[in-house]
């Protein structure tokens, strides 16, 4: 870890049961412990900080070096005016919202007299005739209904 030889480290260990002794030692091995934890969270911030930064510092590199060579590019291709000859709607920014439209008129309010004594007829069905016959048409010949064939198609 920080060039400790496993030698040395038994020394250490030696040492620490001949001064703290062995009923002390779990407890000043725990107090250590809790002191290493601090120390490596303290530093896991500060690496974690500078990296952000470090970072950061790159990023607003990165941003001025593609400001400078959008603006050289600008410079060296310049765009025509794309509202020379058009029309006021054609140069309108596409992404703008649309106008807000109006609301619908609220339908009258219906005279509860006159919708007692109002005719209340069924309404009539659609017929199904003309789609059931274009749909019979786009059926294969055999799969056809009899009504769908032709008069000169005969069975098939």
């Amino acid at each position: 870890m920080f060039g400790i030889a496993p030698d040395e480290m038994l020394l250490v260990v030696i040492v620490a049961i001949i001064v703290i002794g062995p009923k002390d030692l779990p407890l000043a091995l725990r107090t250590a412990g809790r002191w290493i934890g601090k120390i490596r969270r303290v530093s896991g911030h500060f690496r974690t900080g500078l990296e952000t930064m470090i970072r950061e510092a790159e990023m607003e590199e990165m941003e001025r070096k593609w400001k400078e060579q959008n603006a050289a590019i600008m410079a060296a291709h310049p765009a025509s005016d794309p509202a020379a000859g058009q029309s006021a709607e054609a140069t309108a920014d596409q992404n703008d919202p649309p106008p807000l439209m109006q609301p619908l008129p609220a339908p009258a309010p219906i005279d509860p007299e006159v919708a007692a004594v109002a005719p209340t007829e069924p309404l009539a069905e659609p017929v199904a005739e003309p789609l059931a016959e274009s749909v019979g048409e786009m059926l294969p010949i055999a799969e056809r209904p009899a009504r769908a064939r032709s008069p000169g198609s005969g069975n098939a």
